[in-house]
């Protein structure tokens, strides 16, 4: 493979798309099957994973061990609402596991949990294996788009998917933001001083998000972000779906909300109905046995489905007030209002929200690729390999984070570094005087302000090495405290500082020049003036000669570096070690159970191949013996292959191959001998033929040449006599 690649995953919770950047440009890779976005699924079988597209196809024949709603799972406590609301999507077994969300599936014979960490990063395994197989490049950094309303356990279980996939994160970007520095980027039109005021309204499957950002030439600012974590268009899907069991029930007499896979059939369809209703005014409905034997139909219209999710279009103006609000702004001083997400392709929808703005709406971007085409660019930026233009941008926190330590000879014991909605990445500097060694914890500031279920609880520092300098009775200790571009709360270094005294030279101002003489008193000089002047410049002299003057200075110093110890919501080293050797172990499993149907193939297909051949193309190279022991070998292989061989190891199989090839390859040697001789005949033949039509053609040329000669003779002989009688 040639180089590392930049590699940008817009995680969605229906389905997530790709994008590399390359020196033409960003890129969407296509994935094993030609699509250019992958299903966000992962199915766990008897033996292997399926994952994105295998994972949704076989998704409503395993639909107890096939997990969806990757995003809207990825570290969610057990003790926030939204993990009800996501059992009323999920069709298998969602459980606690240490206060978080896990699945619990049937894999490989026995009953396994695994956390949400560990799905999304089988998951973006499975599409940087996609990458790598489509573009021929390593793939080893990444940038990922994830929604804005994460806390930081979350943004820190999104990173840990990421290195259990074996994959660097370069940084963890909200989506909507990447997609405004796609549009920035690649618009040309952009002002250079005044900045351009866009609205970005993301409605994807689950959640909404408006952003409020400024724009100018090469830079981007987040002014105010809002959302509304639940409309997205699975809840337009669940709005049919709903209103379509009411009419089962009625019509048909039966009742899909007892039957799983019955309703998960209906979804399905309800999500093409409302695609569908996007571009038309009204929809059939066709759902085959859908339930006991009955083959279900109906139809839906427009004004139906506005009618059905009149709730949903109510709270259209919500995020985008508040969004508004947080950046200080009236929607009259938005210059632009761009849509992307899935669901503002429908009708009903795209009206509400011109009419909350009062303005005509813009499509410059690609609703489905504008935020895998940001984070793309993004993790260009961070590459060492690869030239971009240049872009600087900021985003907003969504909530205030305060940092502790015990109190000591300071007055306070803590202090909010990061307030809410104040832009990062973000650097500050915290002095601390102490006697030894002591811990530092951030916390969110207003936890009541948080989701329910959140921990307040960001991270704690240890800080040792601490010394108290001579001299001094504590050490004053600079805590360089930062938000990351990542939107991590770190203490990036730290470190003691001493005030020490040092000499600093004394510059003196320089002398004012003497007025010069004007042009009269210059005539009227004489010698003694001229004596005057030399003896003045002999005492200059001496005065530059003088020893310079300094002063004593105190100024702080850096005397020792600290140490600095982590504890936080990240995976501890050990966790993540045994997670990754987890996912290498299950991408073995899956590697030997692919590489084992393909040798069942091949298998297969070599008996099919050598039974049609033995009568036709081996006929006249085998005995009337061989023939029979040999369709003897292949009829019982092809029992075998049905009955005890079905199911069976990749060894077996590749020796009933060798054991069939053992009598078919002797046979098969024959044919190809016979034919590589009938060959060089054939290109013996060939070549006299090719020789024969070269003499032909040559004595053919000598033959014109020769005639050519003659006439040339004659010609000239004419000439001759034709002189001859000119002259007599």
């Amino acid at each position: 493979m040639s180089a590392t690649i930049p590699f940008g995953v817009d995680l969605g919770n229906n389905s997530s798309v790709v994008a590399v950047a390359r020196n033409r440009g960003i890129d969407i890779v296509v994935n094993d099957v030609s699509n250019r976005s992958t299903p966000s699924v992962v199915g766990f079988g008897r033996k292997n994973r399926a994952i994105g597209e295998a994972g949704e196809n076989q998704k409503t024949s395993n639909l107890k061990n096939t997990i969806s709603n990757l995003k809207r799972l990825l570290s969610l406590s057990t003790k926030s609402p939204d993990y009800d609301v996501e059992k009323k999507y999920a069709s298998y077994n969602l459980v606690d596991k240490n206060g978080l969300a896990a699945a619990q599936v049937k894999y490989q014979g026995q009953t396994q949990e695994f956390t949400s960490t560990e799905l999304v990063a089988m998951y973006l395994n499975k599409l940087k294996s996609i990458t790598e197989k489509e573009t021929k490049a390593n793939v080893s950094d990444i940038c990922l788009a994830i929604p804005a309303w994460y806390t930081e356990e979350q943004r820190r279980a999104a990173a840990d998917a990421c290195l259990i996939a074996g994959l660097n994160p370069v940084r963890i970007v909200n989506d909507v933001t990447a997609a405004a520095v796609g549009y920035g980027v690649f618009k040309t039109d952009l002002p250079e001083d005044k900045p351009k005021i866009v609205a970005f309204i993301d409605v994807g499957h689950s959640s909404y998000t408006c952003s409020i950002v400024a724009l100018k030439k090469g830079e981007l600012k987040v002014l105010g972000t809002a959302y509304d974590k639940h409309f997205g268009g699975r809840d337009f899907d669940r709005a049919i779906t709903e209103h379509l069991a009411d009419e089962f029930k009625v019509k048909y007499h039966i009742d899909i909300r007892t039957n799983a896979k019955a309703y998960s059939r209906v979804m399905k369809s309800a999500e093409k109905v409302k695609k569908v209703l996007s571009a038309n005014t009204s929809a059939p409905v066709n759902v085959e046995s859908v339930m006991n034997d009955v083959d279900a139909q109906s139809s839906m219209t427009r004004e139906e489905l506005e009618e059905l999710v009149q709730p949903l279009l109510k709270k259209v103006n919500l995020p985008i007030e508040n969004a508004l609000k947080i950046a200080g702004l009236s929607v009259d001083q938005i210059d632009s209002i761009e849509l992307i997400g899935g669901c503002t392709r429908v009708p009903s929808l795209k009206a509400k929200i011109s009419e909350v703005f009062g303005k005509q709406l813009s499509f410059t971007l690609n609703q489905d690729e504008a935020i895998a085409r940001g984070v793309a660019f993004i993790c260009a930026i961070h590459s060492p390999t690869m030239r971009v233009k240049p872009f600087k941008f900021e985003d907003i926190n969504s909530f205030s984070v305060t940092y502790w330590w015990d109190k000591g000879e300071e007055d306070a014991d803590h202090l909010e570094v990061f307030p809410k909605n104040a832009s990062y990445p973000s650097t500050k500097m915290i002095t601390l005087y102490r006697t030894g060694d002591f811990q530092i914890q951030a916390k969110y500031t207003n936890p009541e302000e948080l989701p329910t279920g959140t921990d307040e609880h960001i991270a704690t520092w240890d800080i040792t090495g601490v010394e108290i300098p001579e001299g001094e009775e504590s050490a004053a200790c600079k805590i360089k405290v930062r938000q990351d571009p990542s939107g991590f709360y770190t203490i990036q270094s730290g470190y003691i500082v001493q005030e020490k005294e040092f000499k600093e030279l004394v510059e003196k101002p320089a002398e004012e020049e003497a007025e010069k003489p004007k042009e009269d008193d210059k005539k009227e000089e004489k010698k003694e003036d001229a004596d005057a002047d030399v003896d003045s410049k002999a005492d200059d002299d001496v005065q530059e000669e003088a020893e310079p003057e300094y002063r004593i200075v105190k100024k702080l110093v850096k005397v020792k570096d600290l140490n600095i110890a982590y504890k936080g919501h990240a995976l501890s080293k050990d966790a993540l070690a045994e997670s990754l050797e987890k996912e290498f172990k299950m991408v073995a499993d899956d590697k030997l159970v692919a590489e084992t149907e393909d040798r069942k193939n091949a298998l297969e297909e070599y008996i099919y191949d050598l039974r049609g051949k033995v009568d036709a193309e081996y006929a006249d190279f085998a005995s009337d013996s061989e023939k029979e022991s040999l369709k003897k070998k292949l009829s019982e292989a092809e029992d075998w292959l049905y009955e005890d061989g079905y199911d069976t190891t990749k060894a077996r199989y590749i020796a009933k191959c060798e054991e069939l090839a053992s009598t078919g390859n002797l046979i098969k040697a024959r044919y190809n001998q016979k034919q590589e001789e009938l060959k060089e005949k054939f290109q013996k033949k060939r070549e006299q033929k090719a020789q024969k039509q070269m003499a032909e053609k040559l004595a053919k040329q000598a033959q014109t040449a020769k005639k050519q000669e003659s006439k040339k003779e004659k010609e000239k002989k004419m000439k001759d006599a034709e002189g001859d009688a000119v002259m007599e």
